[in-house]
């Protein structure tokens, strides 16, 4: 049982603290929600570019990572369609320095052409190493804005075209951050050696003062259901056939949500899952094969991909991947979802033994609605029962409710 203390600053933060004093390190987690979904369709990629902005330098301090590194500390932060999450662990006797740094940037950045340019740089570079020059990088850049006609989900967290970044502005930053990285909109999580009253003391030494700011937030369109199933042929210079078939699937928040995470675990989590066995091992008509559930906060994707062997076809991997389909509904049984759940708990148990860990899940919980979910996460995979995964599978996996991308190399 992991347990916290939670409550408001006047500048409407919200703060989360865990206190052990077994550990000699803290972590401090600032979660701000926002993420790609957030954004202008004309100008998209603002929330990853922030992520790599806010370690250029902010109001009072210069240089964010040199302070950290001096005090034993190390960081790092990433950035989804729905939040940007940075987090950083340091010696319990650092905390101020940690809450130093973070304070500093959630007050205001140390805006200028010069960091504008030097990340944009950076941000493009990764664009065109991660998705563009990278074999099978731009496929969801391909399978997005297919899958999804009118939610934001459509365009990858790192932008829709490497041309938006180009064209930010030093006042599109500005006015995005004033926005969107303030107090109201933002979790701060501590956790580790250092006692509750003395966080509580520090925090509102440097947090405190922060002055509120009103967050604005569009209302997202609803992705209407898909009536027919959607085709992609992409030809690209890559040296195997590649498969991805993606299906519409409802929020994390959602009670269908537990059976059909759970289903992707079964389909594909570890060596003994069904399609390993019987993809890999048994036909071996693919080198690699995976199933997830995207997790997203809004109705989103689950994904079946497989790099298909040489000699093999698409229509013999969609042969052997409907036969695991098929058994799995006929055979699946309430001992093997509870072995998956054992596995499960067994990863999110070692999972949080460290505060880093702790820390990231308190504030993520949050984000989705209750940081109890750290203890509690896990109750409705326990009820589900093989009637659930049949049924999402009857309600989900149907042709006319997936996108599927055919990636061929070229001849």
């Amino acid at each position: 049982m992991i347990t916290f203390e939670t409550y408001y600053l006047d500048n409407g933060l919200k703060v989360i603290l865990h206190e052990n004093l077994m550990v000699n390190k803290v972590a401090i987690d600032v979660l701000y929600r926002v993420g790609s979904r957030d954004e202008n369709e004309e100008l998209t990629g603002l929330a990853h570019l922030f992520e790599h902005l806010m370690f250029g330098g902010s109001k009072h301090i210069p240089e964010y990572d040199t302070p950290l590194q001096l005090a034993g500390g190390q960081n790092n932060a990433f950035t989804s369609t729905d939040i940007t999450n940075y987090y950083l662990v340091l010696p319990a006797n650092q905390i101020e320095t940690g809450l130093w740094l973070e304070s500093d940037r959630m007050l205001e950045l140390a805006f200028s052409q010069k960091s504008l340019d030097i990340q944009k740089s950076v941000v493009i570079e990764e664009f065109k190493q991660r998705y563009l020059n990278q074999p099978y990088g731009d496929a969801f850049l391909l399978i997005r804005p297919v899958h999804f006609q009118v939610h934001p989900y459509k365009w990858a967290t790192i932008g829709k075209d490497i041309s938006h970044i180009e064209k930010v502005r030093l006042e599109d930053i500005q006015s995005f951050f004033y926005n969107f990285y303030a107090p109201s909109n933002a979790t701060l999580v501590v956790a580790g050696g250092v006692g509750i009253d003395e966080m509580k003391s520090l925090v509102d030494k440097w947090f405190g003062s922060i002055p509120y700011r009103k967050v604005v937030k569009s209302v997202l369109p609803v992705e209407p259901p898909q009536k027919e199933a959607r085709i992609i042929t992409a030809e690209r210079d890559v040296p195997v056939q590649a498969f991805y078939r993606c299906y519409h699937v409802p929020e994390r928040t959602h009670p269908h949500h537990a059976a059909c995470d759970l289903l992707t675990d079964l389909l594909a989590n570890g060596k003994n899952s069904r399609l390993y066995k019987h993809i890999i091992l048994n036909t071996k008509v693919a080198s690699t094969v995976n199933a997830y559930h995207w997790g997203a906060y809004d109705p989103g994707m689950l994904t079946i991909e497989a790099r298909i062997n040489p000699n093999f076809s698409f229509e013999a991997f969609e042969y052997e991947l409907d036969v695991v389909l098929n058994e799995l509904y006929e055979t699946i049984s309430y001992e093997e979802i509870q072995r998956m759940n054992n596995k499960l708990e067994s990863m999110a148990l070692f999972g949080n033994t460290t505060m880093m860990n702790v820390a990231m899940n308190l504030a993520i919980y949050d984000s989705i609605g209750d940081p109890n979910l750290i203890n509690t996460w896990q109750e409705p995979y326990w009820k589900v029962t093989p009637e659930d995964i049949r049924m999402v599978m009857d309600n989900y996996l149907k042709p006319q409710n997936s996108t599927t991308l055919y990636y061929i190399p070229k001849k």
